[in-house]
């Protein structure tokens, strides 16, 4: 109960609140500059991963971005693919997850068992509909991406939503849209399953059951051939 009350008081200090909004803006705009000015060669479908996943997680997921995404990495390696196949992942369910809580509280007054079970099946629609477009712009027939994103996308999207929606409503389950707590709960639930989603994804990897996204740097090398 300490840390509950802890983490609520945190999410609900106007300090705190701008000082995030000032990171999760600069980080935006990093992200924005870097896609239009170094890696405009990236997919669409990508630079719409990258932007979300920063939009949520600000500074975590323009490091991740960094390391992982840029056509300027010096080399792939595991722990990269791991984490563009988890920034899929999370940007879809993300979206899934916002407009789901939004959609059940805000429009249907859903109790927290309606609210869970909606959160739930946007975020797996919109988890594989965010695999199924890069995979397809990487040259992938529909029917094969469709299928490859269930194989691979849903231990880790069931991971990712699980952790994220316990701690949405551990955190801000008697909040309403109205209140801060209700938003600022819901954006630290997000990266809080994020980051349960990120060994998940390298497991899957690893057992060969998804491949992870193409090496960004090959994009790069592919422009200038």
């Amino acid at each position: 109960m300490a840390l509950q009350q802890t983490l609520q008081n945190l999410l609900t200090n106007p300090t705190y609140l701008v000082a995030w909004g000032v990171i999760v803006a600069v980080s935006v705009a990093v992200l924005a500059w870097d896609l239009r000015t170094n890696n405009s060669e990236l997919k669409s479908l990508m630079m719409f991963v990258w932007g979300f996943t920063v939009l949520y997680s600000g500074p975590i997921g323009l490091a991740g971005y960094w390391w992982s995404g840029r056509t300027q990495i010096d080399h792939d390696s595991f722990w990269r693919k791991g984490f563009r196949s988890v920034s899929h992942c999370y940007s879809g369910c993300g979206t899934g997850e916002v407009l789901g809580v939004s959609i059940a509280v805000g429009l249907l007054a859903f109790k927290t068992t309606g609210t869970v079970v909606l959160t739930f099946a946007l975020a797996y629609l919109f988890g594989y509909a965010l695999t199924v477009g890069p995979l397809m712009q990487e040259g992938v027939g529909l029917r094969e991406a469709i299928w490859d994103a269930f194989y691979s996308e849903t231990a880790s999207i069931t991971v990712m939503e699980i952790v994220a929606i316990s701690v949405d409503i551990w955190l801000a389950g008697e909040a309403g849209m109205g209140e801060v707590l209700f938003w600022t709960g819901l954006v630290f639930s997000l990266t809080m399953g994020l980051i349960a989603a990120y060994p998940v994804n390298l497991l899957l990897i690893y057992a060969g059951v998804k491949e992870g996204m193409m090496n960004p740097a090959k994009m790069g090398s592919e422009m200038g051939a």
